[in-house]
């Protein structure tokens, strides 16, 4: 029997950068804060500046989720909108 060898190549993968981005309660992207963000929690906090200076006597909470990009440049939700 004839021994083989295989040579295996590890190519090093880069750092994956991730977006984040926010949307509305139905999973489309956010109406007025359409944007891309670097982090779950800058796009959080900008979340949370958007609703505080909303009306507080409002009714109802507005829904707000949170996706994040992936590698095969897909979409995934990290935080589901309160609905």
């Amino acid at each position: 029997m004839a021994s083989s060898t295989h040579a295996f190549s590890i190519r090093p993968r880069g750092p994956v950068v991730r977006s984040y981005r926010l949307v509305d309660q139905y999973g489309s992207p956010h109406p007025v804060l359409d944007d891309l963000y670097d982090s779950l929690e800058s796009a959080w906090s900008e979340a949370t500046l958007w609703w505080q200076a909303q009306d507080p006597a409002g009714p109802e909470p507005i829904g707000i989720g949170i996706e994040v990009s992936t590698s095969t440049g897909i979409w995934r939700t990290v935080r589901h909108p309160d609905c």
